[in-house]
């Protein structure tokens, strides 16, 4: 990306994957998903958050994580996987630092609410945040209810985050996850970003990267919003490649032809 920056005089890489949370640009979906996952959390419910690939689902989850105040909250983050329940055990434990090579589920349940508990007697709130989780087999939802049972129910601890394609939903829907399903009370699908607020999103970055010249052209914005579809990550991989498209042929604004051309590049 240096030979980019020079030619088009930036002084940051245009469109990073590690974006400060600060600087991202706010999508009009952003704030409704704030407020319902918000709601959910104070209820010790559960949200649920949903898209296509490349919609900005993990961002999202990662802009509504630093709202999360650290005296209020403590966030329990993973990534999801085609693994056993014990596994989701094991790495609920090593967020908490504990380190368990027991194979006695029931050991490590013990621990991971008494922990649970010890945490919500602080009068601090655990988070469980679990990032692609359509990736879970099924028989790991139904463990993430019984987990968070506690009193016979009555008592509610730990509210949970759940982030992921629409398979998810199809998870959440059958039949033996119907008790953690009956707990959600907030779900955000985020949609593919409109025309509009695709130019926004586009001339944001570019001057995040230190520019005030209009590079994209509106045929050029265009193009990226129809052969991306409105997806944020595609989205973004046009926009680079067509940059370097243009500085390849010493122009200093991005066509409709340059998105053409980096269409071809990217899968």
């Amino acid at each position: 990306m240096d030979s980019i920056r020079h030619h088009f005089g930036l002084k940051k890489d245009p469109f990073p994957q590690n974006m400060a949370v600060k600087d991202l640009y706010p999508l009009p979906a952003l704030t409704p998903l704030e407020q319902r996952v918000f709601f959910a959390v104070g209820q010790k419910a559960i949200a649920v958050i949903t898209g296509d690939v490349g919609s900005g689902k993990s961002t999202s989850l990662r802009y509504v994580a630093s709202k999360f105040h650290q005296s209020e909250y403590e966030l329990i983050s993973i990534v999801g996987g085609n693994y056993s329940p014990m596994e989701l055990y094991r790495q609920i434990l090593l967020n908490f630092g504990v380190s368990y090579m027991s194979y006695q589920v029931s050991v490590m349940i013990a621990r991971i609410r008494e922990i649970i508990l010890e945490i919500a007697s602080r009068k601090v709130t655990p988070v469980l945040i679990i990032d692609e989780a359509h990736l879970l087999k099924r028989a790991v939802f139904t463990q993430l209810h019984t987990l968070a049972q506690f009193e016979f129910d009555s008592r509610p601890v730990m509210p949970m985050i759940l982030c992921g394609q629409d398979l998810l939903l199809e998870h959440l829907m059958a039949n033996a996850v119907r008790p953690l399903a009956s707990r959600i009370l907030g779900r955000t699908h985020l949609e593919a970003i409109k025309m509009e607020v695709m130019e926004e999103y586009l001339n944001h970055h570019i001057r995040l990267s230190g520019s005030t010249s209009k590079i994209f052209s509106q045929e050029a914005i265009f193009a990226i919003h129809q052969g991306s579809g409105g997806l944020l990550r595609r989205a973004n991989s046009l926009a680079k490649t067509a940059l370097m498209a243009s500085a390849l042929e010493g122009g200093h604004t991005i066509s409709a032809e340059h998105v053409r051309l980096a269409a071809t590049e990217i899968l």
